[in-house]
């Protein structure tokens, strides 16, 4: 079924792509974008994508994409540290009432959604109610979108809509919202039942693109195909998607396209500047995208010239860089490293939902702590990341707002305690050697590897050697990527690593993991705690400072007296461009920067 699935959306997309082609042709559009076809840059991702709707999907790898095809109402600055929001389809930031609770939002006039048969031959401008349906997209019930969280309980009168549609099966995207109206053609109003100091930025996440009402319910009910067949009004289309193997991107010729114009936060990035300052963007006309999840085998990819940007994982940083730089034979061959602090989290968790392991007793969390006890981050960030990542006791990463550098977590590394701790609660080692459970059943833990990759199947390794430490079996059950996403949102895991980069540069992203009403979303772990979502939600009415970062405090320490989850490390990214490729510097929170770089074209061999 699936690969049938699969060759089916390729030869759809490919049809649907040539059918796009010729109707920019048949209405004689002049090509606006100043991208260069000529100009080709390519790029991998470590593991598959999983899709192109801005409500369905929600990993990394996916998201290159989404930026690159629908637009946002706001996006980053490129060069400005720490992290600005600025317009994008918007005209301004937005104007904000007195009570923090109301957003006006006024639109540039004049963008065009790419060309596609639905719209018959005309132009489709990019309006308000555009944003205002994609914004009720991601709260449809029926949808399941795992960004439901952005909106959730956050915009006026649209809980009785979500609540009327479980009542229907089926949600009234043109039922009136009073906090979400469009009063005219270019205007987007939206009113929040709470104040929320990161709203804006919000804005700025991929999911929150805006799609074309008549594209999705003309393409919904060919199963998968709105996935497949993604039409925005950003810099670049999909022309070619071979599932987890290969996607291409060709410039949006009908891009209104901007100037180069950012400013260096950094002396170091003074280079870049007067290397693209006044260039009409985007230059590269061609993204080419493959799937590489072996970081060994990108390696020598990039190294015989057959990729130009590799961001490395695995070993690789070892390979290429020596205390934290690039080794000098690659920089004499004009090799180029942009390292950064990543915004992200790296962590283990435990499904509170799971029979075995899940569970507020004390007996469920004596085993969860236990097992995190035995397990050393130390260890891992020498050995799967070769020292190439930062430990992490507090559950949001260096920074970002809301980090408490002087943090330190309660629950230590020590096997012998935690063999104490399990003989406490009732965790008998019986004549197979192995624990069993307090009713005297046996205990086995599953653990769910991310991907098949060398790196994961490592990691099952050392958690399985140190789960032996204290007489607990564990077996490995690897699943593919985007199966293992979605086995997480349905609360179907039993023990599993997980990893989470910003969304946008504020605390709030990385507590709203562990928030109950985010089960089935973001929250991972599945834990549902009182007492966490009360501080939680009071915390969303304080902006970053003192008060909210007590708040922040108390919600860690509830986090490891329950031990839902383990933070392990906060990792640097480096990534690595050839010498054609110019302008680079990798983004702390946007997923791509082709839109905002230039490459010098191949020479033909």
């Amino acid at each position: 079924m699936k690969q049938n699935f699969k060759i089916s959306l390729q030869q759809y997309g490919m049809a649907v792509l040539l059918g796009t082609m010729l109707l920019g042709i048949s209405n004689g559009t002049m090509a606006k974008s100043p991208a260069n076809p000529n100009k080709v840059l390519r790029y991998a991702f470590p593991v598959a994508e999983t899709g192109f709707d801005p409500a369905a999907v929600q990993d990394l790898y996916s998201a290159h994409v989404l930026y690159s095809i629908f637009d946002t109402l706001y996006t980053y600055d490129y060069l400005a540290s720490p992290a600005k929001l600025i317009p994008n389809a918007a005209a301004a930031l937005p104007e904000v009432s007195a009570d923090g609770l109301t957003y006006t939002i006024r639109l540039k006039k004049g963008i065009y959604f790419s060309p596609d048969p639905v719209f018959k031959g005309k132009p489709r401008e990019l309006t308000a109610a555009d944003y205002a349906y994609s914004f009720k997209r991601l709260l449809d019930p029926q949808l399941h979108s795992p960004s439901s969280w952005l909106f959730e309980g956050r915009i006026a009168g649209m809980d009785s809509a979500i609540q009327q549609a479980n009542k229907t099966g089926k949600f009234n995207y043109d039922q009136p919202i009073a906090g979400l109206q469009t009063p005219d053609r270019y205007t987007l109003a939206i009113r929040l039942t709470e104040a929320n100091h990161n709203f804006p930025m919000l804005l700025a996440h991929q999911p929150t693109g805006a799609v074309a009402r008549e594209v999705i319910e003309h393409y919904r009910d060919k199963a998968g195909f709105v996935m497949g067949h993604p039409i925005g009004t950003g810099p670049y289309l999909l022309s070619r998607w071979t599932p987890a193997s290969r996607i291409i991107l060709k410039a949006n010729p009908d891009y209104r396209g901007f100037v180069w114009d950012f400013k260096a936060s950094n002396p170091d990035d003074q280079k870049i500047v007067q290397q693209m300052q006044g260039k009409k963007m985007p230059q590269i006309g061609v993204v080419d995208i493959q799937v590489i999840e072996e970081a060994q085998s990108g390696w020598l990819s990039f190294q015989k010239d057959g990729l130009d940007l590799l961001t490395l994982t695995g070993d690789l940083p070892a390979q290429a860089l020596k205390d934290g730089k690039l080794k000098p034979e690659f920089e004499q061959k004009g090799i180029q490293l942009s390292r950064i602090s990543d915004p992200s989290i790296d962590y283990l968790y435990w499904n509170m939902q799971n029979p075995v392991v899940g569970g507020l007793s004390k007996e469920k969390i004596a085993l969860r702590r236990a097992m995190a006890m035995a397990h050393s981050p130390e260890k891992d960030i020498q050995i799967l990341m070769k020292g190439d990542a930062r430990r992490l006791q507090f559950p949001i990463p260096y920074g970002v707002a809301g980090h408490d550098p002087d943090y330190k977590g309660s629950v230590p590394y020590s096997v012998k305690a935690a063999n104490l701790l399990l003989d406490r609660y009732h965790y008998k080692i019986g004549a197979d050697g192995w624990r069993s459970l307090p009713n005297g059943k046996p205990l086995v833990i599953e653990f769910m590897p991310s991907s098949n990759s060398a790196r994961s199947m490592q990691m099952a390794e050392l958690l399985k050697k140190d789960l032996a430490s204290i007489k607990v079996n564990m077996v490995s059950k690897p699943v593919p990527f985007a199966e293992g996403l979605k086995a997480e949102k349905q609360c179907k895991t039993m023990f599993k690593g997980s990893a989470w980069i910003a969304d946008y540069p504020d605390g709030d992203n990385f507590m709203q993991l562990f928030y109950g009403k985010n089960v089935n979303a973001t929250n991972n772990s599945c834990f549902k705690l009182p007492e966490y979502d009360r501080l939680y939600e009071q915390s969303l009415k304080l902006s970053n400072g003192p008060e909210r970062d007590q708040l922040y405090r108390q919600m860690a320490r509830l986090l490891e007296f329950y031990s839902p989850v383990q933070m392990i490390s906060s990792r640097y990214r480096n990534v690595l461009a050839q010498p054609r490729v110019i302008g680079y510097k990798k983004h702390p929170i946007l997923p791509a920067e082709w839109m905002y770089i230039d490459i010098e074209e191949r020479k033909k061999k």
